[in-house]
């Protein structure tokens, strides 16, 4: 998993994330949870881009036992067949997604 901070003091626009995903042709959609939501460990079959546009979400990784915070901006990169889990921060989340086959 490859966590990449938003590296602006200013917090992007949802705007700004959907051009990102745009350039780099992906398609995307767009999800939400609200606060303490829990996501049980599992895995995709396919690598996912996701960017955090409003809220938290904190990722547990069971194989190595490393929890990781994002919040508003960062983007998250996740492979394949990588055990993960999720709780949404207390601010609930919103997220934009796209999944690559």
């Amino acid at each position: 998993m490859l966590i990449t901070h938003w590296p602006k003091t200013q917090p992007p626009t949802e705007a700004e994330l959907r051009e990102i995903f745009s350039r780099e042709g992906l398609f995307y959609y767009d999800w939400s949870n609200g606060p303490g939501d829990v996501y049980p460990a599992h895995r995709h079959d396919f690598d996912k881009v996701l960017f955090v546009v409003r809220g938290s979400i904190t990722w547990w990784l069971p194989d190595t036992h490393e929890t990781i915070e994002t919040r508003t901006g960062d983007r998250i990169d996740l492979p394949r067949g990588t055990m993960h889990a999720a709780r949404v921060g207390p601010d609930g989340v919103t997220c934009l997604e796209s999944q690559k086959e």
